[in-house]
């Protein structure tokens, strides 16, 4: 059996402050460096980013060999003493972490050491070199990292011997440290799907057998129906700054001016079904206010359980509607987070057609709703809200949000037009795409808001992940 060892740092510049991670695999045979990781986390404490460097090393650790004995060494007692249990752990924001941590080997093949800190210099560096990123408005890569090594251990780490790399085969691809089962970091979650993460941008690593996934971010410029406040987004498609493709490319932060500081994050929760959710009908701030449906409980649930893995969202934030706030209770009570309300985030108001299928709506106001799929300044029959003025809120409604959760990530718990709106505006898109995006219940996206005002989007709308 292959054995590791997981060297782990994590530090807050203000406890909580500007925090970050690293984490390094080291062949316990050889002593050589397999796989170094380092993140910008955004605003958050000590011990979350010792937890977060605990399970990023264990996660590039079970990349390399997932049937490898690990040894994990850090300089955090709280730590170790907690995951050899020894200690409890009460605080809500750890349990999470130390949950993913103790999944990703049998607890059987990981044993825990307390190291001095002076002997935990790698990690702590990494931590350090992503902290430093972050004050710049980047996230850490190999390539932006300044290599403080001396002498021989500054060289590149040679190739991996057979036990990581068998017969010629190539290496392994893919994001080898996230942070929980598909949500994600600094609001931007994976790229190979899941929901979305919370923290400071996309995680880079650096690795002698495994890669990671390059950035896409999102383009367009100030849209039409709130062109004043639309934020600006940029575009890589899917490219590293030097334009490299995503195999084997490692995530850059290109598109964003050094010295803009951390984004602040949102991901966007639609709310869980309702009764009217799958019968397709208008269910706007105008209706009957219904609730969540059992079903709609138990997708809360799903989602809650899967950011709680991630233990990454800083703030809850829900519209006033009934099926918004239990919702965002289920999963605010399961990251131990207070839900505050935002009457800006309601569902657009339609009128006459609250509680109506979209046939009844054809039958009884056909001219109305022929003018409303027309026009974004059409409101619905009755004296209900149109798409411009609903972006206008939106628009108003992400620049009070952004204020007030710079460098954070925030979790929105909202409704369908809304987070198109968001997207929408985001992307820079004309108001007609609102109608060619589908959003399932309890789905999950991401924006990240920039000082200059740019953004980048990640869309997911498959909640099979969270069963």
């Amino acid at each position: 059996m292959r054995e590791f060892i997981v060297e782990a740092d994590g530090g807050s510049r203000g406890n909580p402050g500007p925090a970050g991670y690293g984490a390094a695999v080291l062949d316990a045979a050889t002593g050589q460096t397999l796989a170094e990781h380092a993140e910008y986390l955004g605003v958050a404490t000590n011990n979350v980013a010792e937890y977060r460097g605990l399970l990023a090393g264990l996660r590039a650790a079970h990349a390399l060999d997932p049937a490898a004995a690990v040894h994990v060494r850090m300089d955090s007692k709280l730590v170790i003493e907690q995951m050899s249990g020894r200690w409890k752990i009460k605080h809500p924001d750890l349990k999470p972490l130390a949950t993913a941590a103790g999944r990703v080997f049998p607890a059987d093949r990981v044993t825990y050491e307390w190291i001095p800190r002076e002997r935990n210099k790698h990690a702590d560096r990494l931590a350090n070199e992503a902290m430093d990123a972050g004050a710049r408005g980047e996230q850490w890569s190999a390539a932006s990292a300044p290599d403080t090594r001396a002498g021989p251990s500054a060289a590149p780490a040679p190739e991996p011997g057979p036990a990581t790399r068998e017969a010629g085969a190539p290496p392994a691809s893919g994001d080898v440290a996230g942070a929980g089962a598909g949500v994600p970091t600094a609001g931007a979650p994976p790229v190979s799907g899941g929901p979305a993460d919370a923290g400071a941008g996309d995680r880079a690593v650096r690795a002698s057998s495994a890669s990671g996934r390059p950035a896409d971010t999102g383009a367009g410029a100030d849209v039409r129906a709130a062109r004043a406040t639309a934020t600006r987004a940029t575009v890589t498609g899917g490219r590293t700054a030097s334009g490299a493709g995503p195999e084997g490319a490692v995530a850059t932060p290109g598109w964003a001016p050094a010295d803009l500081g951390a984004p602040a994050t949102f991901v966007l929760l639609r709310h869980g079904e309702t009764p009217l959710t799958p019968q397709k009908r208008f269910s706007g701030s105008g209706g009957t206010d219904p609730s969540l449906s059992g079903v709609g409980r138990e997708q809360a649930g799903r989602v809650a359980a899967a950011l709680a893995r991630r233990g990454t969202v800083q703030a809850v934030v829900s519209s006033p509607l009934a099926r918004t706030r239990e919702t965002a209770g289920i999963v605010a009570a399961r990251l131990g987070l207070d839900v505050t309300v935002e009457e800006g985030l309601r569902e657009t108001d339609f009128g006459a057609w609250e509680g109506l299928t979209f046939g009844e709506v054809s039958e009884r106001y056909p001219d109305d709703l022929n003018a409303w799929l027309a026009s974004p300044d059409a409101a619905p029959t009755g004296g209900g809200e149109s798409f411009a003025t609903t972006a206008v809120r939106i628009a108003a409604t992400r620049d009070k949000l952004v204020a007030a959760h710079a460098g954070r990530t925030v979790l929105l718990v909202t409704h369908v037009t809304p987070i198109k709106t968001f997207v929408q505006l985001a992307l820079g898109a004309p108001p007609e795409s609102l109608f060619r995006m589908e959003l399932s219940a309890a789905s999950l996206s991401a924006v990240a808001y920039y000082a200059d005002g740019n953004a980048s989007v990640r869309l997911f709308n498959d909640t099979s992940h969270l069963r």
